[in-house]
């Protein structure tokens, strides 16, 4: 049964007490910073970050003045049990990112999921994020979307995800770092059509941002000989194929690609029959599971 406090539409005076907040931060504008994030940032008991300088810095242009709690992928679930404590003394706590809204590709869901569990209500400042930033201006479609974050690095984990892509039927976003973007585009083209739309933005919303769009082939002709700065959010076109391919004949090629492979055939060697004989793309079939 919802508490009073839970079921109205407008809260009270924030921030309250034994409540954490989960608070949004600018991805790189200060102005997106909104009024109701200032007030919590201001007034709770303290702030626990990823990095204390790069908040400081955040708060000193804001002009707030308030106690830093660094909290990070390395030290999380450490220093829960010592936010959970704090809270259940009274304490109102936020917790913010580096940039955008924590939890995304951020540490944080330890926390959250141990406050709920120990019954304290968490409450979410909304506030950026790049995912969805990039996601509303590219021109692919929202209908449906799947984020995948940061790919792993282990080889195995990071094939399966690149399968996952390959026959999503849905739009793909990933995030990736200056220095691993080559070979993020260089991983997709092995994996989905080089025809697939792509769109990357860089340091959205900062003085420097940029995109790039066109198909998988175009991108990667474009920004290989590049030298790549900031924070890449990467949008990879739904894969369009499987629309029109009924979920028989989905199996029925996924029994074919089996057989083949058990017959001897490499998997390439297979999905290149199996394309020859369908009509279909090989990409798209190489990557059936």
């Amino acid at each position: 049964m919802k508490s009073e406090k839970n079921s109205s539409f407008i809260r009270g005076s924030e921030p309250e007490q034994s409540v954490l907040y989960v608070v949004g931060t600018p991805i790189g504008n200060l102005n997106d910073i909104s009024l109701r994030a200032i007030n919590i940032l201001s007034k709770v008991s303290f702030i626990a970050c990823e990095d204390t300088r790069h908040t400081r810095k955040m708060l000193n242009a804001l002009k707030i003045k308030n106690k830093l709690l660094s909290f990070n992928e390395y030290n999380s679930k450490s220093k829960t049990n010592y936010i959970v404590k704090k809270l259940k003394e009274g304490m109102s706590i936020a917790l913010v990112s580096d940039a955008g809204m924590p939890l995304i590709s951020d540490p944080g869901e330890y926390l959250v999921n141990e406050a709920r569990q120990q019954n304290i209500e968490v409450i979410c400042s909304p506030g950026p994020c790049a995912a969805i930033t990039a996601l509303v201006t590219s021109g692919l479609s929202s209908s449906s979307f799947s984020f995948f974050g940061f790919l792993p690095k282990k080889k195995n984990e990071r094939k399966k995800c690149l399968r996952d892509i390959a026959i999503n039927m849905s739009t793909s976003i990933i995030y990736e770092s200056p220095k691993r973007i080559k070979s993020l585009i260089s991983d997709l083209r092995d994996y989905c059509e080089d025809s697939r739309i792509v769109h990357i933005s860089k340091e959205l919303t900062k003085k420097y941002e940029g995109y790039w769009r066109g198909s998988l082939k175009e991108i990667y002709d474009e920004i290989v000989n590049t030298d790549p700065k900031g924070e890449f959010t990467v949008l990879i076109e739904r894969q369009t194929i499987s629309k029109n391919l009924s979920e028989v004949n989905k199996i029925e090629l996924i029994n074919d690609l089996s057989d083949l492979i058990k017959l001897g055939l490499k998997r390439s060697s297979a999905a290149s029959y199996l394309a020859n004989k369908s009509g279909i793309s090989k990409n798209f079939i190489y990557n059936l599971k």
